[in-house]
């Protein structure tokens, strides 16, 4: 048994049992942002957290324990992503990573945001036209140092 074993099995009881991850999260207690990464294999759970999610997937204790493991994160299967929607992040990066770079470091400075100090936020925002995906993601700027 490894990590992703139980990633797959936390996606199939949750297709099975028809949960939803924001329901999840409330049980949880973080954000669905966070705690569908969690689930996904990107985050680590604490023991409670951990505890509260074999409950809700009927994980065993071994694998409850693999939560608690810190991931490797960034773990696409290519480079390139395939899958349509995860294609699109990686579009919009290579549209308009420039962009966020040059806009940043005119705010900001010479620095980078931070995919550690993060939290993100995923709404749907209701339009006549069609409904739209709302993504606010907010990371801390952290300024490269002198030395």
């Amino acid at each position: 048994m490894n990590r992703l074993d139980v990633t797959e099995k936390i996606i199939a009881t949750k297709v099975a049992k028809g949960l939803k991850w924001a329901d999840v999260a409330a049980r949880v207690g973080q954000s669905k942002e966070w705690t569908t990464a969690a689930l996904l294999g990107q985050m680590t759970l604490n023991a409670e957290q951990a505890r509260v999610v074999a409950e809700i997937f009927d994980l065993s204790e071994a694998e409850a324990q693999w939560l608690t493991v810190v991931p490797y994160k960034g773990s696409l299967p290519t480079s390139v992503p395939t899958d349509p929607l995860i294609y699109r992040f990686y579009e919009l990066v290579n549209v308009y990573g420039t962009t966020f770079k040059e806009l940043i470091h005119d705010e900001f400075g010479d620095g980078i945001m931070s995919a550690i100090d993060f939290r993100m936020d995923l709404q749907r925002e209701p339009n006549p036209a069609g409904d739209r995906v709302s993504i606010t993601m907010s990371g801390k700027f952290l300024p490269y140092k002198t030395y």
